[in-house]
C-alpha cells in the first residue's frame, strides 16, 4: 500500500531513468573533443550545437487513500484478547466480576489501563447503591388445611429487596381477578377488611410490585405473596426496588392460582421465610471521550462491565464490554472527517443490580449536558450460543415494550441496512427496560443497539434463519457459572462486533437522520413505564 507522501513510481524505475541520462551525457562529452581535433590548427571550427538538457521527470500525483473502515480495523482476535482477560480476572477473584467483589474492581482497572494505552483520558465515576443478596434458600410452604412445600426456582423466587424474616400466618386473597391481569393490590380499597398479621396473596399485574407491597404493608400484612399472571411461565423474577419491611415471594401462576382457590375456601395457612443481607456498596462507571469531535453532539456507546455473582459473565456481558474496548482502541485510526461528533465510550457498573450505574450517570448530568447527547447505543450479550441478532425496535413497529424517543427508528435502520448489505438476518428486541438504554430512553434520548438473547426460548423460525436449537434458551448459561469463553458463539459475536464498529463510525461522522445534527431538548415519546429494570421485573 502506498503510504502518505510516497510516490507511486517504483524505486527501481527511478534508478533506471538516472542511469540512462548519465550514459547519454558521457557519450556526448566523448564525441565533442574528437570533432575539434579533426578540424586541425588554424582551421575555423564549425559552431557547435547546444546540447539540450534532458527533461525533468514529473512527480506522479499521490494515490488516493481508501477511507478507513472501523469494522475492518477491529478484528475478532482483538475482542477475544479482552474476553480472555475478563475470564482470567474472574477465575482468580472468586469466579465472578460482580460489583462489590474484587473481580469487578480488577475489571475496571483493566479497562482503564487499556484506554490509557490507546491515548484516552478515562474517568472513573464512583457511586454507592443499595446492596441486597440472599444468604440462604427461602421457604414457601402450605401449613393448613393440608401440607405442601414448594421448590425454589421451579415454583417460586424471592423478590429482590425483599425484607428478611419468617412468618406463619393465615392467607388473605386481595382482589384476585376471575380472569385476566386485574389490579390486585394496586388500590388501597383492595385491602378493605384485611386482617392485620395475615399474609397478602396478590396477582402480578398493572402496577409495580413496590406499590402492591407498600399497600399491603400499610394494611398490616406480615408478608406478601405475588404470583404470576395468566400466560406467563415460571415464578416471578422481580424486584420491589427498595428494601421492603416484610418478606416478599413470587410463585408461578399455577401455584398462585391454586393458593387463591384454597384461600377462598378458607382456612389456608402458609409459612414464608426469606433470609437476605442488605446495606450500601460502592461501584464504578468508566467513561472516556475521543479527543476529536464536537462536544455539543455526543455519540454515547455503552455496555455494562459487571457480571452476576454466580459466574464470570463472559457472554453477559464481557462480550459487549470487550467489543467497546476493541472499537475504542482502533477509533484513533479514523480520519478527522470521520469523527465530526465526539464519541463517548462508557462501561457501566451494577447493571445486574438494576441498571444502577447507567441510572446514576444520567441523573448526574445537568439538563444541558443531557441535551448534548445525540444518541445512546447499548450492547448487551453479543454472542449467545443459541442466539439471534436482535436490533432494538426503534420505530416501535413491534408494539411491545416502551415507544422510544424520536430518532431511535433511524438508529434501528442503520443497523438493519448494514446487516442487510451483508445478507445477515435480523430480528428485533423491544425497549422493555432490560438493559442500560433504559435511563436514556426515560430522559428522551434516542437509543438503539444489539442483543442476542438471554433466557428466552428460540422459535422454529429463528432456528431456520440462524441455526441452533428451537425450543431451547438463547443462552443456557445465562446468569450461571458456565457463562465462560466456551459459552460464546464466536461467529455471531464477530458479525455483531462489525455492526458495533460500523454504527460507531457512522454516527461519529454524522447524526443527521437521528437529530439533524443539532442540539435538542430531549423529550420522552411517552411516560416511561418499563416492565423490567435490568434482570428484574418491576411490574
Amino acid at each position: 500500500m502506498i503510504g502518505p507522501g510516497q510516490s507511486s513510481v517504483p524505486v527501481s524505475a527511478g534508478v533506471h531513468v538516472r542511469k540512462l541520462l548519465t550514459g547519454a551525457a558521457v557519450a556526448l562529452s566523448a564525441a565533442v573533443p574528437g570533432a575539434l581535433a579533426a578540424v586541425g590548427p588554424g582551421a575555423q571550427a564549425a559552431p557547435s550545437r547546444p546540447v539540450p538538457s534532458p527533461p525533468t521527470p514529473r512527480a506522479p500525483a499521490p494515490a488516493a487513500q481508501a477511507r478507513p473502515d472501523l469494522a475492518k480495523l477491529v478484528t475478532l482476535k482483538d475482542v477475544q484478547r479482552h474476553l480472555s482477560a475478563f475470564q482470567e480476572i474472574a477465575d482468580y477473584n472468586g469466579g465472578n466480576r460482580a460489583v462489590g467483589g474484587q473481580g469487578f474492581g480488577v475489571s475496571v482497572r483493566y479497562v482503564v489501563g487499556r484506554l490509557k494505552k490507546a491515548g484516552f483520558k478515562p474517568r472513573v465515576q464512583r457511586f454507592t447503591f443499595p446492596y441486597w443478596r440472599e444468604r440462604s434458600a427461602p421457604v414457601l410452604a402450605r401449613v393448613a388445611p393440608s401440607k405442601a412445600s414448594y421448590k425454589v426456582a421451579a415454583d417460586f423466587l424471592t423478590l429482590a429487596y425483599s425484607g428478611a424474616g419468617q412468618v406463619t400466618a393465615p392467607v388473605a386473597a386481595v382482589d384476585l381477578p376471575s380472569s385476566g391481569e386485574g389490579t390486585s393490590g394496586c388500590e388501597s380499597g383492595d385491602f378493605a377488611g384485611f386482617r392485620k398479621g395475615s399474609i397478602a396473596l396478590m396477582q402480578r399485574g398493572t402496577c409495580a410490585f413496590a406499590t402492591k407491597v407498600a399497600k399491603a404493608r400499610a394494611a398490616g400484612a406480615a408478608a406478601a405473596i405475588i404470583f404470576n399472571k395468566p400466560g406467563e411461565k415460571g415464578p416471578v423474577n422481580g424486584t420491589v426496588e427498595r428494601l421492603a419491611p416484610i418478606p416478599v415471594v413470587g410463585p408461578s401462576y399455577q401455584v398462585g392460582s391454586e393458593l387463591a382457590k384454597a384461600a377462598k375456601r378458607g382456612g389456608l395457612k402458609m409459612r414464608v421465610k426469606t433470609d437476605a443481607v442488605h446495606g450500601k456498596r460502592s461501584a464504578s462507571n468508566v467513561v472516556a471521550d475521543t479527543r476529536r469531535g464536537r462536544a455539543g453532539n455526543v455519540v454515547l456507546v455503552g455496555a455494562h462491565l459487571d457480571s452476576v455473582p454466580a459466574g464470570p459473565g463472559i457472554n453477559d456481558n464481557a462480550t459487549g464490554a470487550a467489543a467497546l474496548l476493541a472499537v475504542a482502541e482502533k477509533i484513533g485510526k479514523l480520519r478527522g472527517t470521520d469523527v465530526r461528533n465526539r464519541v463517548r465510550f462508557a462501561w457501566w457498573g451494577a447493571e445486574e443490580e438494576g441498571l444502577v450505574g447507567s441510572t446514576h450517570y444520567v441523573r448526574s448530568l445537568r439538563a444541558a449536558e443531557r441535551g448534548r447527547i445525540a444518541l445512546a447505543l447499548n450492547f448487551d450479550m453479543l454472542g449467545s450460543p443459541n442466539g439471534t441478532r436482535a436490533v432494538y425496535d426503534g420505530d416501535h413497529s413491534g408494539r411491545v415494550g416502551t415507544a422510544p424517543p424520536a430518532g431511535s427508528g433511524a438508529i434501528e435502520k442503520v443497523f438493519r441496512d448494514y446487516f442487510a448489505g451483508r445478507h445477515l438476518p435480523v430480528t428485533q428486541a423491544p425497549f422493555d427496560g432490560r438493559s442500560d438504554y433504559g435511563p436514556f430512553v426515560a430522559k428522551g434520548i434516542p437509543a438503539g443497539g444489539i442483543e442476542t438473547g438471554a433466557e428466552g426460548v428460540k422459535t422454529a423460525a429463528e432456528a431456520k434463519a440462524y441455526g441452533g436449537r428451537p425450543g431451547k434458551a438463547y443462552d443456557p448459561c445465562y446468569h450461571a457459572r458456565c457463562d465462560r469463553m466456551k459459552n460464546v458463539d464466536l461467529k455471531l459475536l464477530d458479525t455483531n462486533v462489525d455492526g458495533v464498529a460500523y454504527a460507531t463510525q457512522r454516527f461519529a461522522a454524522s447524526t443527521l437522520p437521528v437529530n439533524g445534527e443539532a442540539r435538542f431538548v430531549a423529550v420522552p415519546a411517552a411516560p416511561y413505564r418499563p416492565e423490567w429494570q435490568g434482570p428484574y421485573l418491576v411490574r
